[in-house]
């Protein structure tokens, strides 16, 4: 089964050639909006991690000795085929995510734009980062600083970004001269396989078509036992990860005995905003619900948590829940104005409600709650029922830490369309409330009071703080992301050029400046 976004079957990018498995574990992606419709259907076989990974390692001589302006050619001559080709990528992101039309295609837009942000060396632009260089530490001594590649980088990606996650660590890792071994998300095979496509063809289409070029990108697909295989495969150099924590604590442990390996993740987030009493109501509601519940609330920055000021959160609490009961849920492929499609899959959106009624349990008042929504979308097809749930809304009485009496889920990620509302006393308050977790990706605040602003940006444990906008959507020319569980201080963004290389100092004497130390004899005649 190929989709028609596809030029090759379903299969492997191995040194240069597309591979279809002839072993292996079966994988299959599914229309989460129609899931009758097959939309990627083929193989993981763990026996081709070792050839990908040989692959990139034999590339790597030859395209980390290109001329950085060459490989800057291949990236951007990428950039070129991918913008060309929004419509087609817009169209495989939808039907294998589920995410609606603008969503996908606004996905499908960074692929390019990431280049330019990449490839920027402007006074603040992202590649001033690893620019080498030159000073003078006596009269015959030159001080030099450089960037070298780590070498062979596995990124793993994710489903609920496809495209644009994996593209923004593949970019600066190409961009500085390593090679990549991608494993793309087993629930989006097919977007994973379309990036090796893409790739490919910008290497071939600069003439990079010897064999010393195969290998540049290679795409192993797979579930678990691929996975494993990669990130805790000796002969790699590095490994770039989005995904979960408890999947990038694995990732940790695996690689206890590579501790020269760079690992950079990014594993999610439990969002707060803080809504004080001054605050534009209208504006922080807008925001809110949008981050709350954008992407059907699959997203690592979706806001999970509201802490509103008690002055203000009658009102709104009131407006919150409105308008998540008023957010058109439908199909991805809708003509119509659609804010919300399906989640992944049954079993998501079943972990969703399960924690739901978790919460409710342990005390949480539903205002709405989510639910199965079977077919808020007759199409007409016999494909039946997609993974559709609204959006939920409850109210605890307090974010604390899990350890505290009256846990309120403040470690729980729940990745879907469910928001949780606490009323907070004072600004103090609504701090600590917001710190209250072990995630630390992003937060957000709403108030007009300059000195709380200062104090929440100062003071907000998170990598992604902002003002009175929401706490989705970031910003690629800026560093993103995150503490704690959320990440290990290997912010991607502008700043993914940081661990893509490593910088090599050396010192370089032209004259006959040799030291002679205390202590220390060299006779010319020794010399003779």
């Amino acid at each position: 089964m190929k989709h028609a976004s596809l030029s090759n079957p379903p299969g492997d990018l191995i040194a240069g050639r597309f591979v279809v498995p002839a072993g292996g574990t079966p994988l299959e992606s599914r229309n989460p909006a129609r899931p009758g419709s097959v939309v990627w259907s083929g193989r993981g076989d763990v026996e081709h991690v070792d050839a990908a990974i040989a692959a990139a390692r034999k590339a790597l001589p030859a395209w980390s000795r290109l001329p950085f302006e060459k490989r800057a050619a291949v990236l951007k001559r990428f950039k070129q085929i991918a913008d060309a080709k929004v419509d087609a990528i817009t169209k495989l992101i939808r039907d294998e995510t589920g995410k609606v039309q603008w969503d996908s295609k606004a996905e499908a837009q960074l692929l390019g734009a990431k280049v330019d942000i990449t490839l920027d060396s402007s006074e603040l632009g992202a590649m001033r980062r690893v620019t080498g260089y030159e000073l003078d530490l006596a009269a015959t001594r030159k001080g030099r600083a450089w960037f070298r590649p780590h070498g062979v980088m596995a990124v793993v990606g994710p489903f609920n970004f496809p495209a644009h996650l994996p593209n923004g660590h593949i970019i600066p890792a190409l961009a500085m001269g390593n090679t990549i071994v991608l494993k793309p998300s087993d629930k989006t095979p097919g977007v994973g396989q379309l990036l090796g496509e893409l790739y490919q063809e910008a290497l071939n289409a600069e003439g990079l078509t010897g064999t010393e070029f195969a290998g540049v990108v290679n795409v192993v697909q797979g579930g678990v036992d691929v996975a494993k295989k990669l990130v805790g495969h000796a002969d790699l150099d590095g490994i770039l990860f989005t995904g979960s924590w408890p999947v990038g604590r694995a990732i940790m442990q695996a690689n206890l005995d590579h501790p020269g390996r760079i690992l950079a993740l990014e594993m999610g987030g439990n969002n707060a905003a803080v809504v004080m009493g001054d605050a534009d109501l209208k504006q922080a509601v807008i925001e809110c619900v949008r981050c709350a519940f954008i992407t059907s609330g699959q997203r690592c920055t979706c806001t999970r948590r509201v802490i509103v000021h008690e002055s203000i959160a009658e009102r709104f609490i009131r407006a919150v829940c409105k308008s998540a009961s008023n957010l058109i849920i439908g199909d991805p492929s809708a003509t119509h104005p659609v804010f919300m499609g399906p989640v992944i899959s049954r079993s998501s959106r079943d972990a969703i409600l399960q924690a739901q009624e978790q919460f409710i349990r342990a005390g949480a008042q539903a205002l709405v709650k989510a639910a199965a929504l079977d077919n808020p979308a007759p199409t007409g097809d016999e494909s039946g029922p997609g993974h559709y749930v609204s959006p939920g809304v409850l109210q605890v009485d307090r974010f604390v830490s899990s350890d505290a009496p009256g846990y309120a889920g403040a470690d729980v990620e729940v990745f879907g369309p469910l928001l949780r509302i606490s009323i907070a006393k004072s600004f103090d308050d609504a701090i600590e409330q917001s710190n209250a977790t072990r995630y630390g990706l992003a937060a957000s605040i709403f108030t007009k009071d300059q000195s709380a602003i200062e104090r929440f940006l100062g003071e907000a444990r998170a990598g992604c703080v902002n003002v009175n906008t929401g706490t989705a959507g970031a910003s690629s020319k800026l560093p993103f992301g995150g503490l704690g569980f959320s990440g290990n201080h290997r912010p991607a963004g502008s700043f993914s050029l940081d661990y893509c290389a490593y910088p090599i100092a050396g010192m370089l004497e032209r004259g006959e400046a040799a030291t002679v130390s205390p202590g220390m004899r060299v006779e010319d005649q020794w010399l003779a």
